[in-house]
Parts: structure tokens; sequence; C-alpha cells
């Protein structure tokens, strides 16, 4: 038998980085915040007299790690494993068979088996959006968030069996954020406090 004899083999399935779901909006309005931040605070600093730059300081490590985590943070990453969701200050790690669905309503919120529901901070929903879908009729495309949430929940539907899908929802802490955010409250605190 020679090479050219031989069926070809079915490829694997491809293995596929994680699908990431952010909201476009959050992270410019994120950065703009940032860099206004950044020329304010860069600012007093700079041209600040007797305490206004330890001022300036304290308040630029208290808001940046904030800003960062309500705007530019939040994110959602899906495989054919697991659902991961990265909130302000904590992050969600559900392995589809764990995964009840997600709803889309006047915020996305994924349900854990158990009853447990998390919120989902990176798919916002519009209601803007989701009438003007409406308006344009049947063959309309949905609106964004809701068609996240679908393609989400077929993942879902499609992997829950799978035994690289199993286990228990796992929530870690964003330690990254709440540190810095604490640190510069507290020294906030301090400066505000001596006056």
């Amino acid at each position: 038998m020679t090479s050219s004899d031989r069926q070809p083999t079915e490829p694997a399935e491809p293995a596929y980085a994680d699908r990431a779901y952010r909201s476009g909006g959050g992270i410019v309005g994120g950065v703009l915040i940032l860099a206004l931040g950044a020329w304010l605070g860069g600012d007093a600093l700079i041209r600040g007299e007797g305490r206004v730059p330890w001022v300036a300081l304290a308040a630029l490590v208290f808001a940046v790690p904030l800003v960062v985590a309500y705007t530019v943070r939040p994110a959602v990453f899906a495989n054919n494993d697991r659902l991961r969701v990265r909130n302000p200050f904590r992050v969600i790690t559900l392995p589809w068979a764990s995964v009840e669905g997600l709803r889309s309503g006047y915020t996305t919120e994924v349900y854990a088996k158990g009853g447990t529901k998390y919120q989902v901070w990176a798919i916002p929903v519009s209601i803007r959006a989701r009438k003007k879908a409406r308006k344009a009729g049947a063959g309309a495309d949905k609106a964004p968030s809701d068609e996240a949430v679908t393609e989400l929940n077929e993942i879902a539907e499609r992997e829950a069996k799978s035994p690289t899908a199993q286990g228990d929802p796992e929530i870690r802490w964003a330690y990254e954020i709440l540190i810095p955010a604490a640190a510069g409250a507290a020294l906030l605190g301090a400066l505000l406090l001596i006056g």
C-alpha cells in the first residue's frame, strides 16, 4: 500500500483558545478615565505644593485599581471545559457540568447547579440595542448581549457531559485589585486625618 492509497484520517477536533467576551464601551470609558486621572494626578504630583502631591499619589493608588476593576478588568472566557467569569473583585471558574444556564434580563447572570447565581459584568445588557433588534424584524440580529448568552448556553449544553468539563465552581478574590485599593484608601484616610 502506497501513501497515496491510504484513506485520509479525520482530523481531530481542533483545540481553540478561550473565547473572550468583553465590553468595548467599558474598556474605552476606563481608558479615558485613567488618562484623565493620569493627567490631573500627574499635574498635582509635579506642580503641587505642601502635602498636595502626597494626597494626589494616595488618591491615584486608591482610584486606579477601582477604575481598572470596574471598566477594563471584567471579561468572560469560555473554552470546551469551563466558563471563567472575571468580575471586578473576584474570578469565578465554572466547569460546564456545573452550569445550569445563562440568562440576560436587565443584567447577565450565570446560574450554577444548586441555585447559585453570579453576575456577569463583562456582558452588559443594552435595552436600547434589544429594542432596535426587535424593531428590525424577525431576520435581524439579536442584541450583542443576547447573542453572547445564546452562544454560551449552546457551549454549556454541548460540553456539559464532557469528562474534562466536570467539577465544582471555584471562586478566587482579586487581591491584585483589593490590596492596592485598600492601601491607597488607608494612606488617603491617614493624610486627610492628619490635615
